[in-house]
């Protein structure tokens, strides 16, 4: 039987051990497939020191997530994760997109936000690892049929590892989560 560690609080200082214990567990299941929130790209960084060459898919925040026309992670960057063996990709966000301007221009919430709300009852990380799995799914990045270990946190860094079936955004409901590797105590 699996242990769920908790962390006491949230945030950037629980990363090396969420990765530690992502790791283990994803070497216990024999899970070839990593999938990990990395908008800078730092949290990636340390990520390849620890997960086989290949297995990792970071997932960025997409262009303009901040500002207008910003991309958070830097070219150089991006190519020196890909040199490791790490795919990389940045896109529209499966909780977000054309909705979010619908909020921000008529004041009213849409359904892909109150998924993510709904989903943030969890943490913050718990959120993003099902909504990048979903958008590494959608890329074609991650299989649908195989399970994949998703670590995410909460603003930056990592403190949250699910083990889960990634869906395609179309298919939200057949995405399952087996378990909850860590994550923080809200």
């Amino acid at each position: 039987m699996a242990t769920i560690t908790y962390f006491e609080k949230p945030g950037p200082h629980n990363t090396e051990k969420t990765l530690v214990l992502g790791a283990d567990r994803a070497k216990e299941l024999s899970i070839k497939t990593i999938i990990i929130a990395s908008s800078s790209g730092s949290t990636a960084q340390r990520a390849v020191r620890i997960f086989p060459r290949g297995s990792l898919v970071a997932v960025t925040h997409s262009t303009g997530f901040e500002h207008k026309d910003a991309q958070e992670l830097r070219p150089g960057r991006k190519k020196e994760l890909e040199r490791q063996g790490c795919k990389v990709l940045t896109c529209q966000h499966a909780f977000g997109g054309v909705n979010r301007a619908v909020r921000r221009m008529l004041h009213t919430y849409q359904l892909d936000e109150i998924v993510a709300y709904t989903l943030r009852t969890m943490g913050q990380g718990f959120k993003v690892c099902l909504e990048i799995a979903c958008m590494a799914a959608d890329a074609g990045l991650v299989s649908v049929k195989q399970e994949a270990l998703c670590i995410a946190g909460t603003g930056t860094g990592a403190d949250t590892a699910v083990v889960l079936t990634p869906a395609n955004a179309q298919s939200f409901f057949e995405l399952k989560v087996h378990e909850i590797v860590c994550k923080p105590r809200l």
